[in-house]
């Protein structure tokens, strides 16, 4: 199969949102020059759009105008990896989704176990957060609600007060198993995560919070700008 019969099949077989790489077209390396420059001349048609260097994809149109392909699709390449869970998404889209802002800006952060500096693609900033912790299915949901724990003060609009009791409602509403994992993720995260984890399941009287203060220094405080009326238990946690 000739050169353009390949991407003429490959972009008609690829749903519209989809991103593709050069790799994804399964040419030669000797040919991969040519194959950059017929995608390009798409580009310039209006088949395709670019979204970073290396990367396109089929605009999917609406009446509402041309569509980016989804944060999963942008990111896809930081989530899995040889057929294996690396990433997730987290930060403020992923805290949308679990009712604590509203706000949603064209930031990307992904969950990774190796850090890496951020990039752009497109309009989007992607950013990561390193995780300490094993990045399963199960334990996704968990590692977000911990993450929001750490970025308690940075959620758009939201207060901290807002964000403790939100989430107290959503550690609650976790099983038993859950809870208890919850506890175990939360000793490789920064000790003020556990602080305000421990004082969040105390205050809910959820088992286990007491087992957190053994991963704590007594003597250490934390600036949080949590109230007594959000955390009445908050002097016990040494927040502040």
């Amino acid at each position: 199969m000739i050169i353009g019969d390949k991407i003429k099949k490959k972009i008609e077989d690829t749903p519209d949102g989809v991103i593709l790489t050069i790799g994804d077209f399964d040419v030669d390396m000797q040919c991969q020059g040519a194959l950059v420059k017929a995608l390009n001349r798409l580009v310039d048609q209006g088949t395709l759009q670019r979204l970073s260097k290396g990367k396109y994809y089929k605009p999917r149109k609406t009446i509402f105008g041309t569509l980016k392909p989804a944060t999963e699709e942008i990111t896809k390449d930081f989530l899995m990896k040889n057929g294996k869970l690396v990433g997730y998404i987290t930060g403020n889209r992923a805290f949308a989704l679990m009712g604590l802002t509203t706000q949603i800006t064209s930031s990307i952060l992904i969950g990774t176990s190796r850090y890496r500096h951020p990039l752009t693609r497109g309009d989007c900033v992607i950013s990561f957060l390193q995780q300490y912790n094993p990045i399963t299915e199960e334990n996704i949901p968990l590692l977000r609600i911990l993450d929001a724990l750490k970025c308690v003060r940075e959620i758009p609009a939201n207060s901290p007060d807002s964000v403790v009791t939100q989430l107290g409602g959503l550690i609650r509403a976790l099983s038993k198993t859950e809870q208890g994992k919850l506890i175990e993720l939360a000793v490789n995260y920064t000790s003020y995560v556990r602080a305000l984890l421990g004082a969040i399941m105390e205050q809910n009287n959820i088992d286990g919070a007491g087992l957190l203060k053994k991963y704590l220094n007594g003597t250490t405080n934390y600036k949080l700008s949590i109230s007594e009326q959000a955390l009445p238990n908050k002097k016990n946690w040494n927040i502040l």
